[in-house]
């Protein structure tokens, strides 16, 4: 049995991609649009902004996760063709075709997993989210599951998709402020293993395997040995089978409390 929680979870590929608007409107877009978009966009854009939507020297990333004015398909195409008065950003001679393509991109820079039609079925990955890969031992969805590691219940609007799959398939070099794996002797022989969730000068916090929250004073602590991996296990690609995986990252990918 596998007893290792998710953590949050493909770069873009060529998905239709439907990126959330304001006013709980999407909005599709060509994928191949997106990809000449992102040429277009390091062709003509990176003199301000960075390459790939990083930040630049004189203005801000179009990929970050953060809220954004200029939403809209209207908005960033007003922006790229006309500028933004009062700021550093010119209006745009590139012609209409070339704009269209820039705010494929733009949008996604900016999609979460749940923004996009991700291949897969997710009735089925919720079946291998509780069985085979034992997911539910450690994380939580919508009320049920474990607490050892975080609640997914609203993974897919947080993270994109890629993030999603990394988190699956790359091994963290240092867990998580809160979720660092620990196993406690206490001056009573009690041994306790689990995550530290706090820890100060004169106290611990360590949420057990037993999935109780144990608080200690450091008085009461006879040895505590932290360990340096994380308990996210990231083979998933190699534990589950190819349909498998992508019926998991499906259902994380559907995880959202407010699908507007």
């Amino acid at each position: 049995m596998r007893k290792a929680p998710i953590l949050c979870v493909l770069a873009i590929t060529c998905l239709a991609q439907q990126p959330r608007q304001r006013g709980g409107r999407r909005v599709r877009f060509d994928p191949v649009e997106a990809a000449a978009g992102h040429e277009i966009y390091n062709r003509s854009c990176t003199m301000c902004h960075g390459l790939d939507g990083a930040p630049g020297d004189r203005a801000p990333a179009l990929g970050a996760q953060r809220r954004y004015l200029r939403a809209t398909t209207e908005d960033i195409q007003d922006a790229i063709k006309n500028g933004i008065k009062g700021t550093n950003m010119p209006a745009s001679p590139l012609p209409e075709a070339d704009i269209k393509k820039l705010v494929a991109y733009i949008h996604s820079l900016r999609a979460t997993a749940v923004d996009l039609d991700v291949p897969g079925n997710p009735a089925k990955g919720e079946q291998v989210f509780q069985a085979k890969a034992n997911c539910a031992k450690c994380h939580m969805v919508n009320g049920r599951g474990g607490i050892l590691g975080p609640d997914l219940s609203n993974i897919g609007a947080e993270r994109s998709l890629a993030a999603l799959r990394e988190a699956l398939t790359i091994p963290k070099p240092i867990p998580p402020r809160g979720y660092q794996p620990a196993k406690v002797t206490t001056t009573n022989n009690q041994t306790i293993e689990g995550i530290v969730k706090n820890q100060h000068n004169t106290s611990f916090q360590i949420l057990g395997a037993d999935e109780k929250l144990h608080l200690l004073t450091a008085d009461q602590i006879k040895e505590i040995t932290f360990h340096p991996k994380s308990l996210m296990p990231a083979d998933f690609d190699k534990v589950l089978n190819p349909t498998e995986f992508q019926d998991l990252l499906a259902y994380l990918s559907r995880q959202a409390r407010s699908r507007r």
